[in-house]
């Protein structure tokens, strides 16, 4: 079965942009909701998980038809969380290497990739979230519903900003455009930049 992973910094390490009670309640209820609803399905079909949780949809065709939305949502927003979580630092850090250059060539400077970023996110209807992506080598913006992954399409995720009402609402209420704009003040674009690394490797 799959655990919790822990954050990389305390729970109030990102104030006053993400503050520490949504923290709380975002990491240690909705993440832990999303893994606890994940590992019931698993104790049932044990042959779906995988060493690595990012595999986990390797196997989506083998998912029972009775509970495959229900795997897609829970394993989503496990996943999602892992790596949300992992894209912030309460240091300023700036992307480099490869990763910078091929923003400038894709999107001509990280502003313009951040607004891509924040238009995708904020123009979500409803529950989802904004991506940073990269496909075949190349980085795309896109958004996703509800708990997808973009892993369902095949597509490796960098960045995620969350937007799920839980995400945000008790420091920022109906102000979405503020959350997002206050989250670029804490990403992680040294890690954002070794996943890329990663994924391209």
């Amino acid at each position: 079965m799959y655990k919790l992973p822990n954050l990389e910094y305390t729970y109030d390490a990102l104030e006053p942009y993400i503050d520490k009670e949504t923290m709380v309640i975002h990491h240690d209820k909705h993440h832990q909701g999303y893994l606890n609803n994940l590992n019931d399905i698993l104790k049932e079909n044990p042959k779906l998980q995988t060493v690595d949780p990012e595999n986990i949809f390797s196997n989506l065709s083998k998912v029972p038809e009775d509970v495959k939305q229900k795997f897609i949502n829970n394993a989503g927003g496990f996943v999602n969380h892992n790596l949300f979580w992992k894209t912030f630092s309460p240091k300023t850090t700036t992307p480099d290497g490869s990763f910078k250059n091929l923003i400038d060539a894709t999107f001509g400077a990280i502003d313009n990739l951040k607004q891509k970023i924040s238009d995708a996110a904020l123009s979500q209807f409803g529950s989802g979230w904004g991506w940073l992506v990269v496909d075949s080598g190349k980085l795309e913006v896109i958004k996703t519903a509800n708990q997808d992954s973009p892993l369902l399409q095949n597509k490796t995720p960098l960045f995620g900003i969350d937007v799920w009402e839980h995400a945000y609402y008790l420091k920022y209420q109906n102000r979405r455009a503020d959350y997002i704009s206050a989250i670029w003040n804490v990403v992680n674009w040294e890690y954002l930049s070794s996943l890329f690394e990663k994924s391209v490797k």
